[in-house]
């Protein structure tokens, strides 16, 4: 009781303004009192108005009061700080107008530490005690002191919402699910928020994937910039030195070569540029993106985070830059040099013949366009397969004009060849494939690996499995999972599930694109290599009558 007596002497010898001891303390005319230096600031912006009032009880005072320091208060204050008291109590934290107060607290409540979704009150340190003291609250939901904690009453029955109704989308209580919500889908809120939970992680999966990705693409495109440079400087040299050479022939040449070259390397170097700039807003926004849904994640309670789940989580575009990046040995501007340099060997009539080869042309540094962004750009390098019965396992059925391929349990009739599988159900295009291409497979059953090999992929044991070797890449597609394989490395997916997946292959830059197709396109998986020689499509169903179909596309 000592104590509490000692706390309301300093709230009552505190100042409101700074709710602190009073410092010089005075009393306004209504009997209210304050720091003297506390008030005449309160005042000094009302001075406008030329009307001043009482922070506390807002009685006004024309003109502004001359105020005098009250010595019995001063003194009354300073007996207060010799007992030690001048620093408040460190437990105790009034609530301002941002933080959540005590439901509990009378007169100046505390900020509340927790809220409770049963008892649906926020509580201070000292008012939350009981809940970890006393058995009957033992088994309450405390979270993050909220506002919000009357979202969680149905207005209808005033009771609290603990279900959910999958129908209708919205948060219920007991009452609403034998009422008006009768018959419907309803689960508890903490069922649907796990679900829920699942859904918003895989598109977290989803979004750091194409973070990953991006980030990737800026460094290649980050070494373009630099092999650019570095070719064009190399070229700018080599004609330096075969000018000084023909100096007398082709002095008014040089300027005029060096410029284009530069304005060449000028327009290469800005195309990479803004492409690189485009991929790192784009990757900047999907951060943005996962921190909002990382947040929204780490939500403790079930019904503020299906309230925001559906504004908070749209859903996710496509990347709107897909780039197609050609790694080439360092030749972009030496064909200018050689140009030059055959120049160099000629007499000056060979020469009025030959500039117009010097002259630097157009460098295909980049591709000249980039991987389509949409299917019918796709379609535009549709590639017909049809399958090579000669590579068939025997227990592959080939139909529709050798398109389609289905396991069997009995054997076929082929004939012996050595280019047949004999490890596993796989079987090649009769087609090989380099330059742009892009075909569609169509499959069912259990599952079908899609996939591109070269022709001298082994065709028994173990290295003749698509994915399993360095001549073989492959997509393995199953009812609810991806994955992604190349010289035994395994590589999981996320991605729609789909029964048609879409091939994109770019052969001279090394490009090999997967992706789950149905009313749209979701990249699942791209590959940045170096192609050594044509390569053929194959699929691998597997399963009793699996199938693996190429589509026909024009």
């Amino acid at each position: 009781m000592a104590q509490k007596g000692v706390q309301l002497d300093r709230e009552t010898f505190s100042c409101s303004i700074c709710l602190d001891l009073l410092k010089d303390p005075v009393t306004t005319t209504c009997g209210h009192s304050y720091c003297m230096k506390c008030i005449e600031g309160f005042w000094d912006g009302e001075d406008e108005k030329k009307i001043h009032s009482c922070p506390q009880c807002r009685q006004s005072f024309t003109p502004r009061p001359v105020l005098l320091k009250n010595t019995m208060l001063a003194a009354l204050v300073e007996e207060l700080k010799k007992t030690g008291l001048q620093a408040a109590p460190a437990d105790l934290c009034y609530a301002g107008a941002e933080d959540v107060a005590c439901d509990v607290c009378t007169g100046r409540k505390l900020r509340a530490c927790k809220s409770c979704l049963v008892c649906l009150i926020s509580y201070c340190d000292k008012h939350l005690q009981p809940h970890y003291e006393l058995h009957a609250f033992k088994k309450h939901k405390l979270v993050e002191p909220s506002k919000k904690l009357q979202e969680n009453i149905c207005s209808r029955h005033d009771e609290v919402m603990k279900m959910f109704c999958r129908t209708d989308q919205q948060c219920i209580c007991y009452l609403c699910s034998v009422d008006e919500h009768k018959g419907h889908d309803t689960v508890s809120a903490a069922a649907e928020r796990t679900e829920r939970q699942r859904e918003l992680e895989g598109s977290r999966l989803n979004i750091q994937q194409r973070i990953q990705d991006g980030e990737k693409e800026v460094k290649l495109l980050q070494q373009e910039v630099e092999a650019v440079n570095g070719s064009a400087d190399k070229a700018v040299e080599d004609s330096e030195k075969m000018f000084t050479e023909l100096i007398r022939l082709m002095g008014e040449r040089s300027s005029d070569v060096k410029q284009q070259l530069r304005s060449q390397q000028e327009r290469e170097v800005s195309g990479v540029r803004e492409l690189q700039e485009k991929l790192e807003q784009e990757i900047s926004e999907l951060k943005r993106r996962d921190a909002e849904l990382k947040l929204l994640s780490l939500t403790e309670d079930h019904n503020q985070f299906l309230l925001s789940y559906p504004s908070s989580l749209t859903a996710l575009s496509e990347a709107t830059h897909s780039s197609s990046i050609n790694i080439r040995p360092l030749s972009y501007f030496e064909d200018v040099t050689a140009a030059l340099s055959a120049v160099r060997d000629k007499l000056q009539d060979v020469l009025r013949e030959e500039w117009t080869n010097v002259s630097p042309t157009e460098v295909d540094v980049l591709l000249s366009a980039a991987e389509p962004t949409a299917r019918a750009g796709f379609l535009e390098y549709s590639q017909e397969i049809t399958l090579d019965p000669n590579t068939a396992y025997t227990q592959l059925l080939l139909s529709e004009g050798s398109r389609k391929a289905t396991f069997m349990k009995q054997q076929q009739s082929y004939s012996i060849h050595p280019d047949r599988f004999t490890e596993c159900s796989q079987v090649l295009s009769r087609e090989s494939l380099t330059g742009r291409c892009y075909w569609e497979v169509e499959w069912r059953g259990f599952g079908v690996d899609v996939a591109v090999a070269y022709k001298n992929i082994s065709r028994a044991g173990g290295e003749s499995v698509f994915g399993r070797n360095d001549k073989s890449w492959s997509l393995e597609c199953k009812q609810n999972s991806y994955s992604f394989r190349h010289n035994r490395i395994k590589t999981p997916l996320s991605g729609p599930p789909s029964s048609r997946v879409g091939v994109y292959l770019d052969h001279r830059a090394g490009i090999l694109s997967f992706y789950s197709v149905s009313k749209t396109m979701t990249l699942l998986h791209r590959v940045q290599t170096t192609f050594t020689q044509p390569l053929h499509a194959g699929v691998w169903p597997y399963g009793d009558r699996a199938t693996a179909e190429f589509c026909k596309l024009k």
